[in-house]
């Protein structure tokens, strides 16, 4: 499945099969490009006690992450039409909290679009984890020999921004493992680089932590606007301009909420696996 080319395999794993240390060396394995199925990560629908259900999401590396808007929508997608949850509205758990999700059909009574609530962005360093007390808001920070001026927070995952004049010329390849492994976050973070378009409009692209450049992420567009209107820069309510496609991404009195798309690509059953 896929949230604007940000493109996950989608495992039922209800009977509980695939354990956390299984399911790190099968997402390393499957998401290979040209060597497997080849994807940015791997989600695991499960069991939950405490909402309707659990999402588990590994990266392409291995790693765990806490949350992923554009994983969620696809997990939800999936949930719905599989006939997992036959619910328009419900509660999915993840490693960064409870998230509620609503969903709108087409005539097909397929999911055109998930909307999700992201919660409230955490801006304290140690939420991240990043070293030094307090927030990190308009921070000078040194990557190779150049500062950057940075703004970061957790919403559920932790990010970096950065806002830069033309996103398209910006050498993210490069500053993006640099930011991500910088000594200042020692479970590394994602790095976001934002272009201002207007008080309604950002363009974004995210260096994701354990993936690299994807086409779209949801934290990492959510972290942008968060970051983008607690500086004055954007409204409250805007649409963000990713590699992949559009979000709308907008504030209310639980915190952010995220509507985009999400498409099944392919389903198929895999053989050779232990």
């Amino acid at each position: 499945m896929h949230g604007l080319g940000n493109d996950y395999i989608v495992i039922d794993n209800r009977n509980e099969k695939i354990c956390a240390q299984k399911a790190s060396a099968i997402a390393k394995k499957l998401c290979k490009h040209k060597f497997s199925v080849g994807a940015d990560g791997l989600l695991l629908v499960s069991n939950s006690e405490v909402a309707d259900v659990k999402m588990r999401i590994f990266n392409s590396d291995g790693s765990e992450a806490e949350m992923c808007g554009n994983g969620i929508r696809c997990f939800s997608k999936y949930c719905y039409e599989s006939g997992v949850l036959k619910k328009l509205k419900f509660q999915v758990e993840t490693l960064s909290g409870i998230k509620s999700i609503w969903l709108t059909l087409n005539d097909a009574d397929e999911v055109a679009s998930v909307t999700v609530d992201m919660g409230v962005p955490n801006w304290e360093r140690k939420s991240l984890p990043m070293i030094g007390e307090g927030t990190c808001i308009n921070y000078n920070l040194l990557v190779d020999q150049i500062v950057y001026n940075v703004t970061c927070l957790s919403i559920g995952n932790p990010h970096c921004v950065l806002f830069v004049e033309n996103v398209d010329k910006t050498p993210v390849e490069y500053i993006g493992p640099l930011v991500e492994h910088h000594k200042v976050f020692p479970r590394r973070t994602n790095v976001g680089f934002v272009q201002i378009i207007g008080k309604d409009e950002l363009k974004v692209r995210v260096w994701e932590r354990g993936c690299g450049e994807t086409l779209a992420c949801g934290t990492g567009t959510c972290a942008a606007f968060a970051a983008a209107n607690k500086l004055g820069k954007v409204d409250n309510k805007i649409t963000v301009h990713v590699l992949g496609g559009d979000l709308q991404v907008k504030t209310n009195e639980n915190g952010i909420l995220l509507k985009g798309p999400a498409e099944k690509i392919y389903q198929g059953t895999l053989f050779g696996e232990n």
